[in-house]
């Protein structure tokens, strides 16, 4: 079967990946001029546990249930009416009954996605800066209860998560600095990070190997459904038996016409790369501050520092005081480690394409030869390889290895 993808980010490049091992013909279309240029660019890089992410879901933090106002997303200018109604039910989806089944099957998507992704790193032997080991820190023990629903939904799945006190987590982690009240911590030594950006680059070569075409600097203006195939921008209509959507915000322009609409947002957040300092005082694996919402994941000789969630104002100045919360966190924990002031301290915001109740959604629309791979979120490295295999064997009309119902586009 012919398919054609919309969108080279990471998800775009996995689902083209999957799909050409199933035999089929691929083409990819990317309106930028390369792989993971846009909400891919500047992910965190955590890949597990993706739950102990920050803003990984509105059902992960009971601040959120709540409806505590220190908890919620930023609304930054241009946010508008339609910014707070999506706001306000993103913090009722925390509070739904079946908050706790969407947190574990989240939770089944993530493990499916990380052992996907070591079988690719593997087979393929990628180079795509992979740290190991996770660190959640707890300055007060109280910290434990703004994690109670990830870490329950964790446990419930029989995630190997172990509480250390503070020694220990300097163990860990012997760049903490020791002046730091740290009540302890939690570990989980499985715990795995990467680049995202690199990984779908080396991926998409691999995917060009095995005989699919991309199409860089190549806007889609229209989706059609009967025949099936995309127009180009320009007018270009590329004959296609399915298309997949994996555009993130891109998707609404092109769905809206189709008669689907998304309760999807672009959550804007925060990412410093910067150089490694001092080896010994860096961090080794990803470290997590939950009371901040900023993850500190090594990549290499560099460290991304990640954090903010805000909804609105697309172009403009960054939010200084997400950046010096960014720097006063890195600089907190680990003095000395990272080089903050250096020429070379890339700063990115970027999108994270979000669905109202922390859902991707994927699979087959209502309509025919139309599939979603989108609305991933703050997790979509986390997510991606997973969400790729469930998308190929659905198309294939394989049982896949967990229930995508939960997922479904139509739900």
């Amino acid at each position: 079967m012919h398919i054609a993808i919309v969108g080279a980010g990471i998800a775009g490049v996995t689902t083209a990946y999957e799909l050409a091992l199933d035999g089929h013909q691929v083409s990819v279309y990317e309106q930028r001029s390369a792989a993971a240029e846009d909400a891919s660019f500047g992910s965190a890089g955590l890949l597990s546990p993706a739950l102990l992410a920050p803003w990984a879901a509105p059902a992960a933090d009971p601040a959120q249930q709540h409806g505590r106002r220190n908890a919620r997303l930023r609304l930054a200018p241009g946010a508008g009416i339609a910014g707070r109604l999506w706001r306000w039910q993103y913090g009722r989806a925390a509070r739904q009954p079946d908050a706790a089944a969407r947190l574990a099957a989240l939770h089944r998507l993530g493990q499916y996605s990380l052992a996907r992704t070591r079988a690719i790193i593997d087979g393929l032997e990628l180079q795509c800066d992979s740290a190991y080991g996770t660190l959640v820190l707890l300055r007060q023990r109280s910290d434990l209860s703004s994690l109670a629903p990830a870490l329950q939904a964790l446990q419930d799945a029989g995630l190997q998560l172990r509480e250390v006190d503070a020694d220990t987590a300097r163990q860990i982690e012997p760049g903490l600095a020791a002046d730091v009240p740290l009540a302890g911590a939690l570990h989980v030594s499985d715990g795995q990070a990467a680049n995202c950006r690199v990984f779908a680059q080396q991926l998409r070569q691999a995917a060009q190997e095995r005989g699919v075409q991309f199409f860089f600097n190549t806007g889609v203006e229209r989706i059609q459904l009967q025949p099936a195939g995309v127009q180009l921008v320009g007018g270009e209509l590329r004959a296609a038996d399915a298309v997949v959507v994996c555009a993130g915000m891109g998707a609404q322009p092109l769905l809206r016409p189709l008669g689907l609409r998304l309760p999807l947002v672009p959550v804007y957040g925060y990412t410093v790369s910067a150089p490694v300092r001092e080896d010994c005082h860096a961090p080794q694996g990803s470290v997590i501050d939950p009371r901040h919402r900023i993850a500190m994941v090594r990549q290499g000789q560099r460290v991304r520092i990640s954090g903010g969630g805000e909804i609105g104002r697309t172009h403009g100045a960054h939010h200084e005081a997400t950046l010096q919360q960014l720097y006063l966190t890195v600089s907190g924990w680990f003095p000395g480690g990272v080089q903050t002031s250096s020429h070379q301290v890339q700063i990115w915001r970027g999108p994270r394409p979000t669905m109202v109740d922390g859902m991707p959604r994927i699979g087959a629309t209502a309509l025919p030869g139309l599939w979603l791979n989108l609305g991933h979120g703050a997790s979509g490295w986390a997510q991606a390889c997973a969400s790729a295999c469930l998308l190929a064997d659905l198309v294939a009309g394989r049982s896949p290895e967990i229930d995508p119902t939960p997922f479904a586009p139509a739900r």
